[in-house]
């Protein structure tokens, strides 16, 4: 007997991620630079700077998928020195697109929250970048809360990206009403999506955390 299987529901956040540059709510700046880095894209190193919950980790994402290039992701709490490592050892290989199952032009690491990281890990990564033994074809994107935590070795080795929040609560809203109109039905109990995006600082997976609350009330 087959069985169907029955998708789970997903957070608003997962099931509303941006997946390509122009999804992003503001953030003008970012797009603008990303979009001419993807016309012409090269081997570099990147450091997305900002407040939580403004779509960091989601445009590099969004940036590795419009490349096509082989994901390696580091978590914070993953980013040692031996796990350094074996990432940049892999990307000595040609690299090789595995949603597609296609060869790539280039590998892409995305480390999270890389002031979390240990110190002996960001120092490594730095000797492997300023070394002959830097990997090939390798895009680097770290991401942070806290540039101020990071060093200044470390900072003067990146491209810097600051994302601000500033400038978002139309956005947000926008969005918000949107969601509300495709997940539910119930004309008459609409949140005020204003306050929400308000309430949650601009910080877009907040504001979705609450809808989502809304929404299941509703």
């Amino acid at each position: 007997m087959t069985t169907l299987a029955i998708p789970f529901p997903q957070p608003l956040a997962d099931k509303y991620r941006p997946e390509t540059i122009p999804d992003f709510v503001g953030l003008e700046k970012p797009k603008k630079i990303m979009n001419r880095f993807l016309a012409a894209p090269y081997p570099s190193e990147w450091l997305f700077e900002g407040p939580s919950g403004t779509g960091k980790t989601s445009m590099a994402l969004a940036i590795c998928k419009a490349l096509d290039g082989e994901l390696h992701h580091i978590p914070s709490q993953s980013c040692d020195l031996a796990t350094v490592k074996q990432v940049c050892d892999m990307c000595h290989r040609f690299p090789f697109d595995w949603t597609s199952g296609k060869a790539s032009r280039f590998h892409f690491v995305l480390m999270d929250e890389v002031d979390a990281a240990s110190y002996a890990a960001r120092m490594s990564l730095l000797s492997k970048l300023d070394a002959t033994a830097k990997p090939p074809n390798t895009i680097f994107v770290a991401t942070t809360n806290f540039p101020d935590k990071l060093e200044l070795s470390f900072l003067s080795r990146f491209r810097r990206i600051p994302f601000s929040n500033y400038g978002m609560a139309q956005g947000i809203k926008t969005l918000l009403e949107k969601i509300w109109e495709k997940e539910t039905d119930n004309p008459i109990d609409r949140p005020n999506f204003e306050r929400i995006a308000k309430e949650a600082n601009n910080n877009v997976r907040d504001a979705l955390m609450t809808l989502e609350v809304a929404i299941m009330g509703a």
